[in-house]
């Protein structure tokens, strides 16, 4: 059976795929992704998280863990939220956090997730994918006590856009417009056409019932 291998640390990226029946195993990249956009800086946004995506599966289809080197397929992802032209990662520190939701507090955002899926088969890469998903959030207005309680979690100073919605930050999203899975982090529909384009059928990679 081929073995599906997730290049991130995400936790939230984790759970989608095992509720969806899939259990990976875990192996973060390395990738300086300042770096890496600093690269791609005149490409269109979704290019750029395209990009970054790419990198974290390459980085790791090129490393492999032994025990799933012969035969297996990588999952890269980065998500980004973009606002006024502008792509935010996560937050560094509760001050950026708080300046970020005064900014976007009310307004509508587009969480952009970029995926990348790699083959990889006797211990090396044989076929790539790559695509971007789009999901428009609608913010609330969480008020100044809601958003210091929320900054306190620590949950936005881990998530891109200082936001998600399968955590406390739920309760200050009015709604979604697209995949919701893909503001988690990782796009179902998205990663299962990926997996068919590197010749891969998303019900061969689910666990036994």
């Amino acid at each position: 059976m081929t073995a599906v291998v997730l290049a991130s640390a995400s936790p939230a990226r984790l759970g989608v795929l095992r509720a969806a029946g899939i259990d990976p195993v875990v192996a973060v990249s390395d990738v300086d992704e300042t770096a890496v956009l600093a690269g791609v800086t005149d490409d269109a946004p979704d290019v750029q998280v395209g990009v970054l995506a790419a990198a974290k599966a390459d980085t790791v289809a090129n490393s492999v863990p032994p025990d799933v080197a012969f035969d297996c397929v990588v999952i890269g992802c980065d998500s980004m939220l973009l606002i006024d032209g502008e792509l935010q990662g996560k937050p560094i520190g509760a001050e950026q956090a708080r300046e970020r939701w005064a900014r976007m507090a009310g307004r509508e955002g587009v969480l952009l997730t970029g995926h990348a899926v790699r083959r990889v088969t006797s211990g090396l890469p044989t076929a790539g994918a790559v695509g971007t998903r789009s999901t428009i959030i609608r913010m609330g207005v969480p008020t100044p006590a809601e958003l210091s309680a929320y900054i306190a979690t620590g949950e936005p100073l881990a998530v891109a856009g200082a936001l998600t919605i399968d955590g406390y930050g739920g309760w200050f999203v009015d709604s979604v417009d697209g995949d919701p899975s893909n503001v988690i982090g990782i796009s179902l529909p998205l990663t299962r056409r990926l997996f068919a384009d590197v010749g891969i059928a998303v019900t061969d990679l689910w666990r036994s019932a």
